[in-house]
């Protein structure tokens, strides 16, 4: 089997990955949706892509993946491996998980990712609002993540609450720096509200940054200790930031009990093995559609094993193709996974397009594994069709 074209159409808000070959096998992969422009990004491998074995991922892999890039440059890739898995499992009628090695678990666990509720303002009332409404949500989760901090514009939008100005900008959470007494007293009033309203029977986590100092992050953290929360993450470094400061998340970590994670915008396992082996962090949330894709993941989740740290993956973006791809990489990891972000469709006319996830998808806040071959899912082509821009039209031909 040959790879005989590469194609990337735009479909809603995410680029969707084809590869097509000789023997009329075709395997998808996604990119997230907050990345329409990295299309072109997909079609810069093609060249390098031609006339190789599909079913040979490690060596197709090894040809392209120096050239990605921590977030958002490493989607590219990460979408490419996604779309070769698929055509092998589609090849040895087999599903994706058993290529990695097998699942160790019948359905994984998710938490509530894109099911989220706008935050009408960010007081304590509104976040219990937001979290009283994931904990009636009807895929029952059973752990909740939620965005403070300088996760979003919370600390400029509350007076006093942090020095200096406002910093605005191409990406989003460009604002950083220290907190005033006021603003942090503030944050950890929400947060006693938010775990009070979800009790024992829902983890509560909080995605933070990036953006905080280093006292600060171990004020918070220290003062937030009687919650048992489930992690801090990205305090420091986190989305569209293409580093990894690891010694400064090490000085975080060993000042508070409260595990503090990381890792969704880095690329390629060797950008993991400081944080692993210094112990930097006590949870680490790569995401297949940026850490270089499925086996990536799979490889740093049992190297972060081996050192007593645990993974929850990144995925909120991910699309259904994406779904699917962490489905399937999930059932495989070790005992440290947590759970994965769940993902949902963008726009909702995707599940109106997509062809095989199971109905419904989340049942007590997980999803059964599937056996169809490859990652299981595919396009209603005629459906799909009608959502195509007219320079992608032969994109399913």
């Amino acid at each position: 089997m040959r790879i005989t074209d590469v194609r990337c159409a735009v479909l809603g808000e995410h680029p969707v990955v084809r590869i097509v070959t000789d023997e009329g096998i075709d395997g998808y992969g996604q990119v997230e949706s907050t990345k329409s422009y990295v299309k072109w990004h997909v079609l810069f491998y093609r060249e390098h892509l031609l006339g190789e074995d599909p079913t040979d991922v490690a060596r197709v892999m090894r040809k392209i993946r120096r050239l990605g890039a921590f977030k958002p440059w490493g989607s590219a890739v990460s979408a490419i491996e996604m779309a070769l898995w698929d055509i092998t499992g589609k090849a040895y009628g087999v599903p994706v998980y058993k290529l990695l090695g097998g699942k160790l678990r019948d359905r994984v666990r998710i938490y509530n990712g894109g099911v989220r509720q706008p935050l009408r303002g960010y007081q304590p009332e509104h976040f219990v609002e937001h979290v009283r409404f994931m904990k009636q949500a009807p895929e029952r989760f059973s752990i909740v993540k939620v965005s403070v901090g300088y996760h979003g514009p919370m600390f400029d939008a509350l007076p006093g609450a942090r020095y200096g100005d406002p910093v605005r900008g191409a990406t989003p959470y460009l604002s950083r720096g220290p907190l005033t007494e006021r603003g942090l007293r503030h944050l950890v009033t929400c947060v006693e509200a938010m775990k009070a309203e979800l009790g024992e029977e829902i983890g509560l986590a909080l995605d933070c940054g990036p953006g905080w100092t280093v006292p600060d992050a171990i004020r918070f953290a220290r003062a937030v200790e009687h919650l048992n929360l489930l992690w801090l993450e990205d305090l420091i470094t986190g989305d569209y930031t293409p580093y990894v400061l690891a010694d400064v998340y090490r000085e975080v970590t060993e000042q508070t009990t409260v595990p503090i994670h990381t890792g969704e915008q880095i690329y390629l396992r060797e950008n993991f093995v400081e944080l692993i082996e210094r112990h930097a962090v006590r949870i680490i949330g790569p995401d297949p559609a940026d850490v270089g894709g499925l086996a990536e993941l799979k490889w740093v989740a049992e190297y972060a094993d081996l050192h007593g740290i645990l993974i929850a993956p990144h995925g909120i973006y991910d699309g259904l193709i994406g779904l699917a791809a962490l489905v399937h990489v999930c059932a495989t990891l070790p005992d440290n996974f947590i759970a994965f972000e769940y993902p949902v469709a963008r726009p909702e006319w995707w599940y109106d397009i997509v062809v095989g996830l199971p109905d419904p998808i989340v049942v007590d806040g997980h999803i059964a594994v599937w056996d169809s071959p490859g990652l299981g899912v595919t396009f209603d082509v005629e459906r799909a069709r009608q959502y195509l821009a007219e320079e992608d039209r032969g994109f399913f031909d």
